[in-house]
């Protein structure tokens, strides 16, 4: 199999120095760069560019290298209640095997092509010695980050009816009224607006011949 993988990339493991012998282990430390789209889209993620401190164990098998690992970032999204910025920190565990292209599930050399290509399919190979992590992590990112993130557990949202972020404004409320009322709140005020004007002289234009008639 040639390999596609660049070795340059952060994110791409070589293994030579690891060997194939069968528990031989190998711990590795290194500050990566979150590549792009890190976590959940439009509601949390790693940045792209900000610092991940990857922790990573390799174990040679019979089958291939175990990956076992923890990736450290810093998250920014907004909360799901008041919309609010708000940080978190993230610890994503891994665990992964990178199998050897040339062995079977029970580590022996390959003769025929393997019945089951659908089974391959889902397996991550070493490539030149050389496996991709990026797509183990970014899946360990997204399964570490929260679904719905809140700004703090008792965050209360925002008003239904103005918008204000209630958990900066406590007892904030609005008068309720009943709409089945409402009619009979605009009726009594007109009559109450009719009143006024009776009583500030605008009096009905009958009234003022009447009092014509009688003088």
């Amino acid at each position: 199999m040639n390999t596609h993988l660049d070795h340059r990339n952060p994110l791409v493991f070589d293994t030579h120095e690891l060997g194939r012998r069968p528990g031989a282990m190998q711990r590795l430390s290194r500050p990566i760069d979150a590549p792009k789209d890190f976590g959940l889209q439009g509601v949390i993620e790693v940045p792209e560019g900000a610092p991940v401190e990857l922790d990573l164990r390799l174990e040679s098998v019979m089958e291939g290298v175990l990956v076992t690992g923890t990736a450290r970032a810093s998250a920014k999204g907004e909360c799901v209640r008041c919309l609010e910025p708000l940080g978190l920190e993230v610890a994503a565990d891994f665990q992964e095997m990178f199998s050897y292209p040339d062995a079977d599930d029970r580590g022996r050399a390959r003769t025929e092509p393997a019945d089951d290509a659908e089974e391959d399919e889902d397996r991550l190979f070493l490539e030149d010695g050389m496996f991709d992590l990026e797509p183990v992590l970014r899946d360990a990112v997204v399964l570490a980050l929260p679904m719905q993130p809140v700004c703090q557990e008792d965050c209360e949202g925002l008003c239904s009816e103005c918008g204000v972020r209630l958990v900066d404004e406590p007892g904030h409320h609005h008068d309720a009224v009943d709409i089945r009322w409402a009619a009979l709140q605009g009726l009594a005020g007109s009559i109450q607006d009719g009143e006024k004007d009776e009583m500030s002289g605008d009096a009905p234009r009958s009234a003022h011949v009447d009092e014509k008639q009688e003088k």
